[in-house]
């Protein structure tokens, strides 16, 4: 029963979404001119809370399955091989690494990473996070060089593919391992992001930088919409 109601919420979140960005015909790839900053928000939300909370659904239903077979000790292939996809070794540090983090931080960091939807790659690659990609295949290019080599950025089909990466990255480096250890508690998003200290060079303006917009736009309301 709990299965049929996620797949029903999961389904209604994605009709409504696209619903409401088609609406107000926003669409990644195209940037209206002379957008207002509330205007440039409303285009941001649209497009990504549904695609966030969907994705954030499926993570979060994996996670749960996933717990009762630990407990249950069923589906051990499917554990071990987990297990290896996120380089754990315990039921516990697989269950940490599984459990998604709150929407707000992702949309707070979203925001960030793409200027509120506006950059190239969002609109080019529908890359929010500004993942790199390991050659030409299946990227962009970015405008500047390293060491005289030219940056590659990865490129997604949807959006959703873009959260879903950035999820599972946050879970297999060991970098963000205070981040995921806390989250997994159930801390506050606030003392959350002080795990992202390095995910930028930024370091801890960063993690205020991510706390203020959270705070600014109310973001931990949607915190409240997903299913748990």
């Amino acid at each position: 029963m709990k299965s049929l109601f996620i797949a029903i919420v999961l389904f209604t979140t994605l009709l409504s979404g696209v619903h409401y960005a088609k609406e107000h015909n926003y669409s990644a790839k195209i940037l209206p001119k002379h957008m207002s900053v509330k205007e440039k928000k409303k285009r941001f939300f649209a497009l990504m809370v549904p695609a966030v909370e969907d994705a954030y659904k499926k993570l979060y239903q994996q996670y749960e399955s996933i717990k009762q077979n630990i407990q249950e000790k069923k589906n051990l292939d499917q554990i071990n091989a987990l297990k290896k996809e996120y380089k754990v070794k315990t039921d516990q540090e697989l269950l940490i690494a599984l459990k998604p983090h709150p929407v707000s931080i992702t949309l707070a960091q979203a925001a960030i990473e793409s200027a509120w939807g506006t950059s190239r790659f969002f609109r080019e690659a529908n890359n929010i996070f500004g993942v790199h990609g390991l050659s030409s295949k299946g990227s962009v290019p970015a405008s500047i060089k390293k060491n005289g080599r030219t940056v590659w950025v990865r490129k997604y089909k949807t959006l959703e593919d873009a959260i879903l990466d950035y999820y599972r990255m946050l879970s297999r480096v060991k970098t963000y391992k205070k981040f995921k250890k806390l989250n997994y508690e159930g801390k506050s998003v606030y003392e959350i992001v002080t795990g992202l200290k390095y995910y930028s060079e930024r370091g801890d303006e960063y993690v205020h930088s991510i706390q203020s917009v959270i705070r600014h736009n109310k973001l931990t309301k949607y915190d409240t919409k997903v299913v748990n």
